[in-house]
């Protein structure tokens, strides 16, 4: 079964796309392409200037653990870590030294505006203040993509806004790409581009 069919696409440092479409027309799909996490059966995924298609298992996840950042609409934070240090562990995984994590999640917390919560467990946090975690986490290793899956989907509609305000400040002072899977309007807002995709198709670019 062919999911995805005449996809071409090309996102620029810093740009910011929404990817609209019906459930079942291959969002999700194109998102996990995109991220190394499924292979394509034919074409090229690029990133950075790398394959992700012809890297070895080994080379892929440390390409996804230096290039990429994921955001999920149900935040994924470890339980069992507080905020600080789930924001730690990506570069705990890439082998940073204790000062320079030290600070770089000193700046991310800040940024966020969490810097009161930093010790807080994630049992203890709103969703709001989850998803604003998850966003720093996502940021630590200055990837060069960020893919977003429905990130204000579990939100109310004033905490989805201020997240979405964050995702813009945060990718344009960083510049990071990001591709988001979206139903809200408000999220379109801050893209520069929509894409709209229908039976696994790019059906409609920039209005």
């Amino acid at each position: 079964m062919t999911v995805l069919q005449g996809i071409s696409l090309d996102v620029d440092a810093g740009e910011r796309v929404a990817l609209l479409g019906p459930s079942g027309c291959g969002k999700t799909t194109l998102l996990n392409l995109l991220g190394g996490l499924d292979r394509a059966d034919e074409g090229v995924v690029n990133l950075g200037g790398e394959n992700l298609g012809s890297a070895t298992p080994k080379r892929l996840a440390q390409i996804r653990r230096e290039k990429l950042g994921t955001i999920f609409q149900f935040f994924h934070l470890i339980p069992t870590l507080n905020s600080r240090e789930n924001v730690e562990l990506p570069l705990q995984l890439l082998n940073w030294g204790a000062a320079s994590i030290r600070a770089r999640v000193d700046e991310l917390i800040h940024a966020v505006g969490l810097e009161s919560r930093a010790e807080a467990w994630p049992s203890e946090l709103s969703g709001g203040e989850m998803q604003r975690i998850a966003v720093a986490r996502a940021l630590a290793a200055k990837p060069l993509v960020l893919l977003a899956d429905e990130p204000t989907g579990n939100l109310d509609k004033a905490t989805g806004e201020a997240v979405l305000a964050l995702l813009k400040d945060l990718t344009e002072k960083e510049r990071t790409a990001l591709v988001m899977v979206t139903h809200a309007e408000s999220a379109v807002g801050i893209c520069h581009r929509v894409l709209r995709m229908v039976d696994g198709r790019i059906i409609e670019g920039p209005p």
